[in-house]
C-alpha cells in the first residue's frame, strides 16, 4: 500500500484525508502494526486509482480472497460486454478501429484495419499482435507514417504514464525496446517534431496507395467494468480528420 502511494506522490495525510481514515491508522497499516479489514484495503485500493488486477494482490497480502475474477471470454457474464465491443468496431467502418489488451495486444479489429497493414512485416502479425511495436517497428507502419516521430513521442509519454499507473513490468519492457529502435541513422536518438498548431489534435498521418490519410484518434474503456480483462480493454477507433480522409477510407474499404 506504501509503494502505490508513493507512486501516487501522495502524503499519508492526503491519502487517509481522502479515504476518510485516520492518518495514524493508515500509518498502522502500512507498517504491519495494524491489520485492516477487507472494506478498508478496497477503500484504499479506489482512492489509489490501483487496477483491478493489484487490488487482488492488496487483499491476498492482507489475507483475504480475491474479489475481482478474470472471466472466460465466453463467460455469460462478457455477453453483454462483447456485444458492446462488436457494434463499436462494425459500426465505426469504414474507418479503422481496434481492441487492445493491457499490454497492446490486439484482441479484436474491425475489417477497415486489415488494409491499413499492406506491407508490414508477416512476423510482425502473428499472435500475439502487438500494436505498439506493429506501429513504431521499423518493419511495420513505421515507414509509412509521414509524422512519425511526432507520433512516437506521442505514443512511447502515452506507454510511460501507464507504466506509471500500474507498474506493469512487461509494459516497462517493452518501452525499452520500443525506445531502442533508432531510426535516425546517427545513433543520437530521434528527435520529435514540433506539433502543428494548425490542427485541435495530433493525427496519424499515414501514406498509402490510395493516398495520404489524416486520422484522428479516440480511446474508449469500460469505465464500470468489475472484470479483470474488462478493465483492461481500451478500443482505439480512428476517425478522418478531413474529406479526403474519408472519401480514401471509403474507396479502401470496398476495393
Amino acid at each position: 500500500m506504501k509503494e502505490w502511494r508513493e507512486r501516487r506522490s501522495l502524503s499519508q495525510l492526503a491519502l487517509a484525508c481522502g479515504a476518510s481514515v485516520s492518518q495514524r491508522h493508515l500509518s498502522f497499516v502500512e507498517s504491519g502494526r495494524s491489520s485492516p479489514s477487507r472494506e478498508m484495503v478496497v477503500r484504499l485500493a479506489e482512492q489509489l486509482s490501483v487496477p483491478l488486477r493489484e487490488r487482488n494482490a492488496l487483499l491476498v497480502a492482507a489475507g483475504f480472497a480475491p474479489l475481482y475474477s478474470q472471466r472466460a471470454p465466453e463467460d455469460p457474464a462478457l455477453r453483454s460486454p462483447g456485444a458492446a465491443i462488436a457494434a463499436i468496431l462494425r459500426g465505426h467502418e469504414p474507418c479503422p478501429a481496434l481492441a487492445v489488451d493491457r499490454h497492446w495486444n490486439l484482441v479484436h479489429a474491425n475489417d477497415a484495419l486489415a488494409p491499413l497493414l499492406a506491407g508490414v512485416d508477416k512476423d510482425l502479425l502473428k499472435a500475439p499482435i502487438n500494436l505498439l511495436r506493429l506501429t513504431l517497428h521499423p518493419r511495420g507502419l513505421m515507414p509509412r507514417i509521414v509524422n512519425y516521430f511526432e507520433w512516437r513521442q506521442y505514443l512511447l509519454q502515452r506507454l510511460d504514464r501507464e507504466i506509471a499507473k500500474t507498474a506493469d513490468l512487461i509494459l516497462a519492457e517493452l518501452a525499452k525496446e520500443l525506445k531502442s529502435y533508432q531510426s535516425d541513422g546517427t545513433g543520437n536518438g530521434i528527435a520529435a517534431n514540433l506539433p502543428d498548431r494548425g490542427n485541435a489534435a495530433l493525427l496519424l498521418q499515414l501514406s498509402t496507395e490510395l493516398g495520404p490519410l489524416s486520422l484522428i484518434s479516440t480511446t474508449t474503456v469500460f469505465g464500470t467494468a468489475l472484470d479483470i480483462g474488462l478493465s483492461e480493454l481500451t478500443i482505439e477507433a480512428f476517425f478522418p480528420a478531413d474529406g479526403d480522409t474519408a472519401k480514401r477510407l471509403q474507396r479502401i474499404s470496398a476495393a
